[in-house]
Formats: structure tokens, sequence, C-alpha cells
């Protein structure tokens, strides 16, 4: 093979080189050689630089959604997503996450059947590919497991291909006495195979078999998937629990230096033949090392915040802004090419992990006992000495925002002030769309599914929907509306971009504040929001306002001179006090 043709190319090599150099009887110029080949696009890709690329900016929001969330009789649910996303978001989101649509046997899709195929339940490809000329698409690549009735695993067993050898077996000499993972069940499943019995692993439930990654072959297949991928227009790739890929005798078997390898191989592979494609992670593990996945800007392009929902839920039921503060003031701004994927609720519950040392043990003790008040259910993992430990809670953000003393009227303030909260805040803020429609918790899928995490992937009738959304005395009316009137100011202001400067302010307990700063200088924002049910003053002097004589609310358009003594918000009030109006400024 000749040297590497460009920069691309080179990572490759380099890479694998890493991953599997050590391995004997492999020939690391032809594994290169069939890597590349299977990421060719089969027209000429756009020649241009990555690192140059604009990537995003202040106008991108993300849906996340189910691509199933929204039915309608007779029509498949991928074609009503996209009528409803066409109708409801067009002009207000630009990146749509359509969770897994793949066929599936369990976890709602994250127990992929095949990687090929969309399920026609769902509807085709051609209904992804609709979706992606309106919206930038993202998907999930389920590079950890699959499904235990998949054709490969099946494979597996018969020792046929594709699937030989493409599954983690550990023997009696692996040791296991470190091993992180978040759930409770036996994590390794005996099966029997053509050779006899053999143990598979299992990080996630015995229907979700883990990938042996160490297996060269096992990245080809994914490779090719991903082209597959990029062919049908998706642009923006979910790893997910892409922490849990390698495996090693006697350690954690979680954020190993061959996972974050594996990131970047699949990174440069990626962005030799599209630049415009982002990389997210989804590594669900404290702070600091969920911070790891930016790697020297050569892995992820975004990582997930997965701090951010704890400690927003937190902050708001505790009505105390201290620990958000001290967080943020912690949080390292993002590398220009790099930024934060900020969420305040999903599809999974609220982890915990990557609040460990942000709250104390009293305090998330609290939280949940709140939580639980509101209907939350827990889930749990098994720690490394055996005993067990709170994973997550489930439960929707609207009932999760419910006080006992509130109204529906005060929780709807407090859903809209999180998400003028999450708007302002560096990076590109993503929205689950049962936040935006303001959906409780569904108790009744729970006991249909048996699964704790059913409770926020309920399921509307598009009738019932709109009937809904026809009413504005309707919650979940006022969320949509409200949510999407705070999005419809944020995207004009350049102050608001993925990469400006953000300042974390000190303004008591009751404020959560911060400032941003477009990347020109032109445009500063301060976002000051009141987490209490009371009226709340800030004084002036404590901003430290020039530059003009006169500020600008984008939210009320309200006009405040620096002469005023005080600043009063009301209960749950976000404030985005500007030097001036970026729309207007265009």
């Amino acid at each position: 093979m000749n040297p590497p043709s460009n920069q691309s190319q080179y990572r490759v090599k380099r890479l694998a080189e890493t991953l599997y150099g050590s391995l004997k009887d492999l020939d690391i110029d032809a594994l290169c050689l069939s890597l590349n080949e299977a990421i060719k696009p089969k027209a000429k890709a756009e020649n241009s630089n990555a690192r140059e690329v604009e990537l995003w900016d202040e106008s991108d929001i993300a849906l996340v959604t189910y691509g199933d969330s929204i039915l309608s009789k007779d029509e498949k649910p991928l074609s009503v997503l996209h009528r409803f996303c066409k109708k409801h978001f067009s002009g207000y989101v630009s990146w749509v996450h359509i969770l897994p649509f793949f066929p599936w046997t369990s976890d709602d899709g994250f127990s992929v059947l095949d990687y090929s195929t969309v399920n026609q339940a769902l509807g085709e490809w051609e209904d992804i590919e609709a979706i992606g000329r309106d919206f930038k698409i993202m998907a999930d690549l389920v590079l950890n497991h699959c499904s235990s009735r998949s054709l490969w695993f099946e494979n597996f067993k018969k020792g046929l291909s594709p699937g030989r050898g493409f599954f983690f077996e550990a023997d009696d000499n692996f040791d296991v006495s470190k091993v992180v993972r978040p759930r409770t069940s036996e994590l390794l499943q005996t099966v029997i195979t053509h050779e006899g019995e053999t143990k598979v692993w299992c990080t996630f439930s015995h229907d979700q078999i883990d990938f042996d990654f160490s297996n060269p072959e096992v990245l080809l297949e994914f490779v090719r998937i991903i082209r597959l991928y990029l062919d049908q227009g998706v642009r923006v790739f979910r790893l997910d629990a892409v922490a849990f890929t390698w495996k090693r005798s006697g350690t954690t078997c979680i954020n190993l230096p061959e996972a974050h390898d594996l990131v970047r191989l699949l990174r440069a592979l990626i962005e030799g033949v599209e630049p415009k494609a982002v990389i997210i992670t989804e590594t669900n593990v404290p702070n600091i090392e969920n911070l790891a996945y930016f790697g020297q800007r050569d892995e992820a392009h975004c990582i997930y915040n997965f701090a951010l929902p704890p400690l927003m839920v937190h902050t708001l039921l505790a009505g105390d802004s201290s620990r958000m503060t001290r967080w943020l003031m912690s949080m390292p701004p993002a590398i220009v090419g790099t930024t934060y994927f900020n969420f305040i609720a999903s599809h999974d519950g609220i982890g915990l992990r990557p609040v460990e040392g942000l709250l104390s043990a009293a305090e998330l003790e609290s939280m949940c006992e709140q939580l639980q008040a509101n209907g939350a259910l827990l889930s749990w993992r098994e720690l490394p000495s055996g005993e067990k430990s709170i994973y997550e809670v489930n439960v929707s953000l609207f009932d999760a925002l419910i006080l006992s003393h509130g109204s529906d009227a005060d929780t709807v303030d407090r859903m809209i002030l999180v998400h003028a909260i999450l708007l302002g805040l560096e990076g590109i803020p993503a929205i689950y769309l049962h936040s935006f429609l303001g959906t409780s918790n569904d108790e009744q899928r729970v006991l249909h599914t048996g699964h704790n995490r059913a409770i926020n992937r309920h399921q509307w009738h598009l009738d019932a929907l709109n009937e809904q959304l026809n009413d504005p005395a309707s919650s979940h009316f006022q969320c949509l509306e409200r949510i999407k009137a705070l999005i419809l100011v944020r995207r004009w202001q350049p102050a608001f971009h993925p990469n400006a400067t953000q300042f974390t302010l000190n303004c008591g307990s009751a404020i959560f504040a911060f400032w941003r700063q477009s990347p020109d200088r032109r445009q500063s924002i301060f976002c000051l929001y009141n987490i209490t049910a009371g009226e709340t003053k800030i004084p002036m002097v404590s901003l430290n306002l020039i530059g003009c004589d006169t500020w600008i609310d984008l939210i009320t358009g309200k006009a405040y001179t620096i002469d005023f003594q005080d600043l009063t918000l009301a209960p749950y009030q976000a404030l985005w006090l500007s030097n001036f109006n970026g729309e207007k400024g265009r």
C-alpha cells in the first residue's frame, strides 16, 4: 500500500496501528485499505478541510424524538412525524434526532436486530431521507451491543459469517471484579455455540450482547453501516454507550483508552468523506470523565452535558442555585470546533452518576424523595462491592418540576424557565419532544411494558394531541408555544452562538446567572433566572453594565437604563438583558 494520500488516511492508519497493531498475522495496510474502501462514497467526496467547516451556529436547535411518538391511523409514524415537524418546528428546529428506527427486540430500539433497514412499523429509508431534506438528521450508532436475536448473534453461535468472532467472550481467567456498569443483571450470560458453552458479555441486558471491537472485522462492519447512513442523509452520529465498547481484564471496562481511540478512528474515517458530519458521544459517566471525550479536538465534536438535567431539577426543587452556579464555574469553555450538547430531558431517565461529587448524598436523597412523590421511579445499578445504588430517576420533566404547593400554571412557568436556561447556555440545545409538549408521566405504559423508562416515552395520538394544541388554556399548548417563542429570540443572537464566551455570575442563591458575549464581541447578554417562587431583586450595579445607556430584555422587549438601582424578577422569570437585539442588528 502506498503512503496515505491525505491527512485523514494518515490518521486512520496511525489509529488502526494503535488499536490493532499487536494482533499477529494482521496486515494493517490491508485493514486500512478495507476501511477506506468501506467509507468511500459512491460519488466524489467534497474536498474540504473539516476543521474549517462551520458545523453549527446560534440558530441550531435539536429536537429529540422516537419515530413513533406521534401516531395517526392508517399512516406510517415517520410520515406523521415529518408532517408534525414541518407544521410546528420549521424555522425553530434545525436538527431532528430520531431515536433508533431499526428493527429491534427490546429497550425501545436499542437492541438492534438489523442495522441496515428501517423498522417497517415506522416507515422506510425514503421517510428518513424526506425528513433529512427539511432538517439535519441525527441517528444512533448503537456500537456497544445488538439484539440476542440478531442474525449476527445467531451466526456467532453457529460459527458463521458475518457474526463469527463479533461478540465478547470472557473465560474464567477474565477478572471482572472492577467492572463498572449501569445494571444489576448478571454481567455474563452462558450460551451454547457450535463449539460448546461460552460466556458472552452483557453490559445492559441479556438481550443486548456486547460486541468485541478488538476484532477488526467488527469495526469494518460498522464502517459499512456508517457509509449506509451517510448515503441515507444522516449527518449527525450519536455514538451510543461508546464508553463501554472495550474490555480488558482487571479494569473497570469503561472509558478505557481504546474506547477513546475508537472514537478518534471513527471520526477520522467519517471526517475524511463528509466534513460537515458531526459526532456526538453518549457517555453517561461522572462529569470529568465525560469531558475527556473531546480529546484534543480529535474525538467527539459534541459531548452530552449529562450533569445538566439532575442539577437543573435539583436547583428548581430546592429553590437554590448555588450547586449549579458552582458547577458552571468549573466547566471549561469548549475549544472552537467542539461544543456541549445540552439537554434537560431525554428518552432515558435523569442520570445521577454525572453529579457524583457535585451533589451531596443528602441532596440526592432529598431530590429523589421529592421526585418519587411526583410519581418518579428509580432504576438501580450494582457496584463492584455488590451493593446497589440508584443509577437514574425515571420521570417526565413536566412532572419532575411539580412542587407540592404549586399550581399547574407554576409548573408551566418552571418548564419555560428551565428551557430559557437551556437555550442560553454555551452549546447546542436539544429538546425532547415530550418537553416541548409538556407531557406527563405515562404510568400505563410502564405497566404495559414493565420498564421504568417507559414513563417518559408516551405515544400521542395525533387527533388527541391536536385537540390539546388547539386549546390556548392547555398546558401542552402553553409549553410548546412559549418554548418556541424563546427559540425564535435565541436563534438570532450572535452571543448565543454555541462557542460564544460564557462567564458565570454569582447573584445569590435565588438567581442563576451567566454572561454571554458574541465571537465578534459586539453583543453581550446577561442571562438572569429567578429559580424561586418569590419575587427577587438584583442590584443593577452588581452586573457592571457598561457600553450603552439602555439594555433590552430580549424576551419581553422591555428597556432598562443603567441608573436603575435594582432589577426585580418575578417568580420563575427569565431575563435576557442585551446591549442590542441581534435580529434587528442583522
